[in-house]
């Protein structure tokens, strides 16, 4: 299985605290690796090439215990469903938003993902 994988720049990097390998995902949710990517290519978690960095690396808060954040696929379809690519809805799901307040990924983590999914939906006009 091949992945399509977008390489971002330094500052998106930045905009994460923490990253993790497909092999540290798999570990974390108790899946084999192979289901791992099934879930970027899916679109359920989304991962990025990063300097220096030959795999995909995904942020660590995507995680919720052994589960993907609740929320967090759901958003990612509409992010892609306005046309965002995987670096672009990376940067937007990272970037402080003064009237959520916070950035979307703190929103979701709070529970208030069905705002930032209608946040999202207005991108797409």
């Amino acid at each position: 299985m091949t992945l399509s994988v977008a390489q971002i720049d330094r500052e998106t990097d930045q905009l994460v605290s923490e990253w993790l390998t497909l092999p540290e995902v798999a570990k974390r949710l108790d899946l084999p690796i192979g289901r791992a990517k099934q879930l970027l290519k899916d679109h359920k978690l989304l991962g990025v090439r990063r300097e220096g960095s030959g795999s995909p690396q995904v942020p660590a808060v995507f995680l919720d215990g052994k589960d993907v954040m609740k929320g967090l696929p759901g958003t990612l379809t509409v992010l892609q469903d306005a046309g965002y690519d995987d670096a672009e809805s990376l940067r937007w799901l990272f970037t402080p938003d003064d009237s959520l307040p916070g950035s979307p990924i703190e929103a979701i983590r709070a529970g208030r993902h069905t705002e930032v999914k209608r946040r999202a939906q207005a991108l797409a006009f």
